[in-house]
């Protein structure tokens, strides 16, 4: 689809996915249309565009299309990085986010999820999610941030998934022992950028 004034971004507000891309766009100043998705009636022209029906999906004036949310990061941040987010080690980033969103999302699922799970007992799914924790609190232990002094990447493209997981048993988590994972976590979860993408959207 050409044609388009601006860039065009197929979301869920409470997909961590879209957030991290969202979050991106919004740093980068990005004009984009949002069209808030619903999962159980997905818009013709997001299947059109994007057969695997997932969000975020970014659609670019010229027709092209975006369909991964890492991918819409880095063109937002290719666009404009203010504050240097793409500076940080981009090797260790790589290696942080495929954890995160690898064997860290599958425990997050089923943590989450329990119910559906009921093959163990919940407090396993958040085991074999705290090994993820765990590895993020002995670095923010170091450095303010998951690689630097300096927020980047990383930071973005993994709190979301964090927020989730502390979401689940807030009780829990606020009684765990990761004091510098929640000084991380919090700053992120009450900052403007973050309270601005996750603003309910009126479809255009």
């Amino acid at each position: 689809m050409s044609g388009l004034a601006q860039p065009l971004l197929y979301s869920y507000r409470r997909c961590p996915y879209a957030m991290r891309a969202r979050m991106a766009l919004k740093y980068a100043g990005v004009d984009v249309d949002i069209v808030e998705i619903s999962l159980k009636d997905k818009p013709a022209h997001l299947l059109q565009v994007s057969p695997k029906g997932t969000v975020p999906v970014l659609v670019l004036p010229n027709g092209t299309v975006i369909e991964q949310s890492l991918e819409i990061m880095q063109w937002a941040l290719q666009q404009r990085d203010s504050e240097g987010w793409l500076n940080a080690d981009m090797t260790l980033t790589q290696i942080l986010i495929a954890e995160n969103d690898g064997s860290f999302k599958q425990a997050l699922d089923q943590y989450k999820y329990a119910i559906r799970y009921p093959e163990n007992p919940v407090e396993v799914y958040r085991e074999q999610g705290e090994v993820f924790l765990a590895k993020l609190e002995k670095r923010l232990a170091k450095t303010r941030f998951l690689l630097d002094e300096q927020i980047s990447l990383a930071d973005i493209a993994i709190f979301p998934f964090i927020r989730q997981f502390s979401g689940v048993d807030p009780a829990w988590f606020e009684a765990s022992p990761y004091p510098h994972l929640k000084a991380w976590l919090n700053p992120l979860v009450t900052s403007k950028l973050f309270l601005s993408i996750m603003e309910k959207q009126l479809n255009q």
